[in-house]
């Protein structure tokens, strides 16, 4: 009688363990589902990805218009535009950008006057809604130069130069004007330079800054440091000093320019500053359009680094 006993009273403690170990199970699940996969009656999302409302990045395309430059630059939904390439780019870039989901622009940047930066523009102010136009005020009497006039009076447009050290919004990501810091008597080192903040992610773009403007950007004082430096002047050794990569002490470089150009870009002694400080270049003439991706952290590549060091092969001044 007593075994009998023993076993029931055994029995019904096994029962009260598996009922409390089924208690815990049920109640963890709920903890789970409650917590960070799903929330009843919301949809299933993973709260630390949305808790810095950075999750869908910053993309920026450094777009392959040959000798020139064009950079869109994506983030939180709004969009913006560094130069628009040659004249007979214009098209090219208006197609590029709606094949990115682009039907407005929150800034178009003109870095400078020289045709392959702004020959473009017409095009892309004529296809696009566009919140405001910075532009050089190096002025010049040219076909282009009034095109660009043209197509800004056309849709009631005007452009400006930003202050040094002002700081605009493009959605989740602040950019920071460095230059022009003087009145220069050349276009290249009148261009507009700034730095794209994202998360703790940076990227310089200086247009065509040579020797001078880059001093002056360094004597303003400003951080430089940057992860991603589009070099200047399309890798001519006449921008990206010596001293000027030192200050932005770059992880990556993009060069723009187009294969076999007549200028000789990249030249030699740009990419051996480069190479002597381990900086990964990437590179229009070789690979086509490339694009970095920003999760505010990390930063992603549609391709792998140039690996040639191959320097361009002057025609003309090699300027």
């Amino acid at each position: 009688m007593k075994q009998k006993e023993t076993r029931k009273r055994k029995q019904k403690k096994k029962q009260w363990l598996l009922t409390l170990l089924t208690f815990v199970c049920v109640l963890a699940a709920l903890c789970i589902f409650n917590g960070n996969i799903v929330q009843w009656g919301k949809e299933s999302v993973d709260d630390s990805v949305v808790s810095d409302g950075t999750s869908a990045g910053m993309e920026v395309h450094f777009i392959d218009v040959g000798q020139g430059d064009a950079t869109l630059i994506k983030a939180g939904g709004h969009a913006m535009l560094i130069d628009a390439g040659e004249n007979d780019k214009g098209t090219a870039v208006q197609l590029y950008l709606k094949k990115q989901g682009v039907d407005r622009l929150d800034y178009l940047i003109l870095t400078h006057t020289d045709s392959d930066h702004i020959g473009g523009a017409d095009v892309i102010i004529s296809k696009f809604d566009i919140g405001q136009i910075f532009l050089s005020d190096f002025k010049k009497d040219n076909k282009t130069y009034r095109e660009l006039m043209d197509s800004m009076k056309s849709r009631n447009m005007t452009f400006s130069t930003p202050e040094v050290g002002t700081e605009y919004e493009l959605g989740d990501a602040i950019f920071t004007i460095i230059a022009p810091n003087a009145a220069y008597e050349d276009p290249n080192n009148s261009s507009i330079a700034l730095i794209m903040d994202y998360g703790e992610n940076s990227f310089l773009f200086s247009g065509d800054c040579e020797d001078e403007a880059e001093q002056d950007i360094l004597e303003n004082g400003m951080n430089l440091d940057v992860d991603v430096y589009q070099a200047g002047h399309h890798g001519s050794r006449s921008s990206s000093t010596e001293d000027f990569l030192d200050a932005m002490s770059p992880e990556y470089a993009v060069i723009s320019c187009a294969e076999g150009n007549s200028y000789g870009h990249p030249h030699a002694q740009t990419l051996n500053n480069l190479r002597a400080r381990r900086i990964k270049v990437f590179r229009t003439d070789e690979q086509g359009s490339i694009v970095a991706y920003s999760d505010g952290t990390e930063i992603t590549w549609n391709c792998s680094p140039s690996d040639s060091w191959q320097s361009g092969e002057p025609s003309g001044n090699g300027k």
